[in-house]
């Protein structure tokens, strides 16, 4: 995904390097901060890891955010009452793992919305994503799970290399005169993920756009979760339900799941 954006600048402007603050104990999991007004576009690799100010926005206004979430993160709004980022190396697979399942709940929502949104258009028939394991397809349900299993690991594989050792799983084709751009767990970038070159400038709109994913995947993993709730509860799909609800919002809501029928 390609999830940041260039910046334009005045090609006459030098090259200016902005330090790095220390903080002692602090999670660091992007590369250096690099502004390159003139060239930014092109060889400008943004790191969006500057620490923020104290009044930055908390999940609750006068909080305290804890000292490990200094706001170098995506989505970083100081929530963390059980401590569970304390450890700067299980911050950095927390963040990633929130990161992966984000993208899979927006990928999963997509894919329940849209077919059920076809079949009430006619394009499709019986469609159901809650029993789609129990339908038959190409294959057996053992072959289709051994394949799966060899690809996600694979690919799970190298995803778990590259937080090791970033960069070492890279297939960037290597071109004259171009500069690749620097490793960037979780955000790969390159021709492959990031062709028009979005993830690569100042560190504000990188910073903007990676805080819209992870606060769009946050909310597709919540709606997720209602999915399930409402296929368990009604049998029926999330716009089948919505539109129940439009047409009842008195007696076809969150409440009704906890009164008798």
């Amino acid at each position: 995904m390609a999830l940041a954006i260039a910046s334009t600048a005045l090609s006459s402007l030098p090259t200016r390097e902005i330090p790095r603050k220390s903080f002692p104990g602090k999670l660091t999991t992007c590369l250096p901060r690099r502004i390159i007004p003139g060239n930014a576009t092109k060889e400008g690799v943004s790191s969006v890891c500057e620490p923020l100010p104290p009044d930055r926005p908390l999940w609750f206004p006068g909080s305290s955010p804890p000292q490990w979430l200094d706001g170098s993160l995506p989505g970083d709004f100081g929530f963390d009452p059980l401590g569970l980022g304390s450890d700067p190396e299980l911050l950095k697979w927390f963040a990633q793992a929130e990161l992966m399942h984000s993208r899979w709940a927006m990928l999963a929502v997509a894919g329940i919305l849209i077919p059920e949104w076809l079949e009430s258009l006619g394009f499709i028939e019986n469609f159901s994503w809650y029993d789609a394991g129990a339908r038959e397809y190409f294959a057996d349900p053992t072959t289709l799970f051994l394949v799966q299993l060899a690809l996600m690991g694979w690919v799970e594989g190298r995803r778990w290399a590259d937080m090791i050792n970033p960069g070492c799983v890279d297939i960037e084709p290597t071109f004259p005169n171009k500069k690749k751009p620097k490793a960037d767990v979780g955000y790969p970038g390159g021709i492959w993920f990031d062709p028009l070159m979005w993830g690569r400038g100042s560190p504000e709109p990188v910073m903007e756009l990676r805080t819209k994913e992870i606060k769009n995947g946050r909310l597709a993993m919540l709606a997720f979760v209602g999915f399930v709730f409402q296929a368990i509860y009604t049998g029926q799909g999330p716009i089948e339900n919505l539109m129940a609800h439009i047409a009842d919002p008195g007696h076809c809501n969150i409440f009704s799941a906890f009164t008798s029928q």
